[in-house]
């Protein structure tokens, strides 16, 4: 049985495109109201207080020009606008 190089080649491609990404696509998981400076982008999965967050811009934690994580739970979304592929989601009450 005979191999092409080319047919390796989009084998390996295959396989890596179909290799599952973790949240963030593999950029790290802020852990506190600050979400990464430079790192983190909009709508990123953050941890904040002990629960799922997200990242968004918001000046309520004093996070200056970073992005604020915040909770799920004090989130407002809009499923009919996505940003970076996620629903559009800001701070209740914000």
């Amino acid at each position: 049985m005979k191999f092409t190089t080319t047919a390796v080649i989009l084998a390996i491609s295959a396989l890596t495109a179909a290799m599952p990404q973790g949240p963030n696509a593999n950029r790290p998981v802020p852990t506190g109201n600050c979400c990464i400076a430079n790192t983190s982008l909009k709508e990123d999965v953050c941890n904040v207080d002990g629960q799922s967050g997200r990242c968004v811009p918001d000046g309520s934690k004093g996070c200056d020009t970073r992005l604020t994580c915040i909770a799920d739970s004090d989130l407002t979304c809009d499923p009919n606008v996505l940003e970076r592929g996620r629903p559009k989601c800001r701070r209740t009450g914000a």
